[in-house]
């Protein structure tokens, strides 16, 4: 049985910046039941607390941060990149124990979005981007999908 790497906001772990969880879809539940899902907050696994100042990246590219580039920063500007880059080696060293090939990632997220995040400057802005931990997980080959997009990652699925 392949297991799927879940951030566990999405599987309602109340670990999001806020303190709240995320939703539980449907789809979720029933792998969480089969026991497929490998929950884990990268921002929580990093280092940092429930709640937290919310936190973006500039341009919105995880792959800039990883290279140095960039930072994450919280709204208060303090620079929490080594957290989210600890978080994402993490995800990384989860994915290699159980040989995972798909993740299900948290969109919108500066560790998890996998299409769109914001933008960095703290107005609702985003932009076309990735977290983090899902460019770390691409770069490693995991298939990256959102809780938007679960008909494709169960499809991906059925597919290894």
């Amino acid at each position: 049985m392949h297991k799927v790497l879940v951030s566990a906001c999405l599987l309602g772990q109340p670990v999001r910046y806020d303190g709240r969880a995320s939703g539980y879809p449907d789809l979720l539940q029933q792998w969480q039941t089969e026991g497929r899902t490998v929950p884990l907050c990268p921002e929580v696994a990093g280092g940092l607390p429930t709640p937290r100042p919310p936190a973006e990246i500039p341009g919105g590219q995880g792959a800039a941060v990883l290279e140095g580039e960039v930072q994450v920063l919280t709204v208060t500007g303090e620079d929490v990149s080594a957290q989210f880059i600890a978080g994402a080696q993490l995800a990384l060293e989860l994915v290699r124990r159980h040989g995972i090939r798909i993740a299900v990632l948290k969109s919108g997220s500066p560790s998890c979005g996998n299409r769109l995040v914001y933008d960095g400057t703290f107005s609702g802005t985003k932009v076309g981007g990735e977290g983090v931990t899902a460019a770390l997980l691409r770069r490693e080959g995991v298939q990256v999908f959102s809780e938007l997009e679960l008909e494709a990652a169960e499809l991906a699925l059925k597919q290894l």
